[in-house]
């Protein structure tokens, strides 16, 4: 009978993390970090002399949660920061390429963020209040990224991700920087949410 398919990776950290029964133990944020940092959004379609990567997104979704969730308490600040962490080890798919795969892909990414969550205090499933909330920043942070770096007009990106604020879109602005700088800034940003968790 042939062994089953290897389902776990090794992190620089040296944690062993297995993709279909991850537990928080094996949870590094340096490892996020880093990871985050190296995985492109957009599919690498964006303008600029660096990819724009997740863990430059995820910071500029916690910066936008904040804005509309004023009185958001610390945590869910940093479920936004976290809100793809698992893309460290599932890479970010454009949302027709998740469709494609199916549903085993959500499962696959509730499973990690459940872990992740864990590791770092919070509940293991975040509220759908709050959730909705995130997803809104989300959206938001794409409309930003679509229109200043991935080529969209605004129009299609109102179409796409609804249309933020006139004061947002003045205030909030995309900057790509190299992998190592964002990884310093996730990794402090991160730092700074668990001190005062």
């Amino acid at each position: 009978m042939p062994r089953p398919p290897r389902a776990w990776q090794r992190m620089l950290s040296g944690r062993r993390l297995d993709l279909l029964d991850p537990t928080p133990v094996d949870i590094e944020i340096e490892d996020i970090a880093h990871g985050l940092a190296f995985v492109a959004r957009w599919n690498g379609q964006t303008a600029g002399d660096y990819p724009y990567s997740v863990a430059e997104h995820s910071l500029l979704v916690e910066q936008i949660y904040a804005r509309i969730v004023t009185d958001a308490p610390v945590k869910w600040r940093l479920a936004a920061l976290l809100h793809d962490a698992p893309e460290y080890v599932i890479g970010d798919m454009i949302s027709p390429v998740k469709a494609a795969v199916g549903p085993d892909y959500g499962v696959l990414d509730d499973r990690l963020s459940a872990a992740i969550h864990i590791r770092f205090g919070l509940p293991a499933s975040i509220p759908v209040r709050v959730k909705t909330q995130i997803k809104r920043a989300d959206k938001l942070s794409a409309w930003l990224e679509a229109t200043q770096i991935a080529g969209f007009t605004e129009a299609e990106a109102d179409r796409l991700f609804g249309k933020p604020a006139p004061e947002l879109v003045k205030a909030l602005a995309i900057h790509l920087r190299p992998p190592v700088e964002v990884r310093a800034a996730f990794t402090r940003r991160h730092a700074e949410l668990m001190q005062h968790l």
